[in-house]
């Protein structure tokens, strides 16, 4: 890792991952879309991009993220840049503290069932409403 880059932006480490997030647990990474996703419990929590690990936020973590001056999840479309703003930047100061990466972790997971909860829900509203 070289200032706060998983690996090169075309390919990502997984073991690196693995052993970066051994604190929080077992975490599989899995390859998509020229990146890959991080998941735990079978929830995607992050995602790795242009040698960057992102973390799923929400509105109370949000604020965490900007204090540490780290943006939202970017890409490119042939319109100009695009922002995913429930990924936000890792900061680069947690590669080197794995307790705090792991609480960082565990608030990006919890966001993550929060999410999939309310499209559960949703759905239901959806089929109740369709009878």
């Amino acid at each position: 890792m070289t200032n706060g880059t998983v690996t090169d932006t075309k390919t990502v480490d997984a073991e690196f991952i693995r052993d970066l997030f051994q604190s929080f647990g077992a975490v599989t990474v899995r390859r998509m879309f020229g990146g890959a996703g991080l998941f735990a419990d079978g929830l995607m929590f992050g995602l790795v991009s242009g040698g960057q690990i992102y973390l799923k936020a929400d509105a109370t973590t949000v604020t965490r993220f900007e204090g540490e001056r780290c943006g939202p999840f970017e890409y490119s479309t042939k319109n100009g840049k695009r922002a995913l703003t429930s990924y936000w930047r890792l900061p680069d100061r947690l590669y080197d503290d794995a307790d705090e990466l792991a609480q960082w972790a565990r608030q990006a997971l919890a966001a993550a069932r929060q999410g999939a909860a309310a499209k559960v829900r949703a759905g239901k509203k959806r089929m109740k409403t369709k009878r």
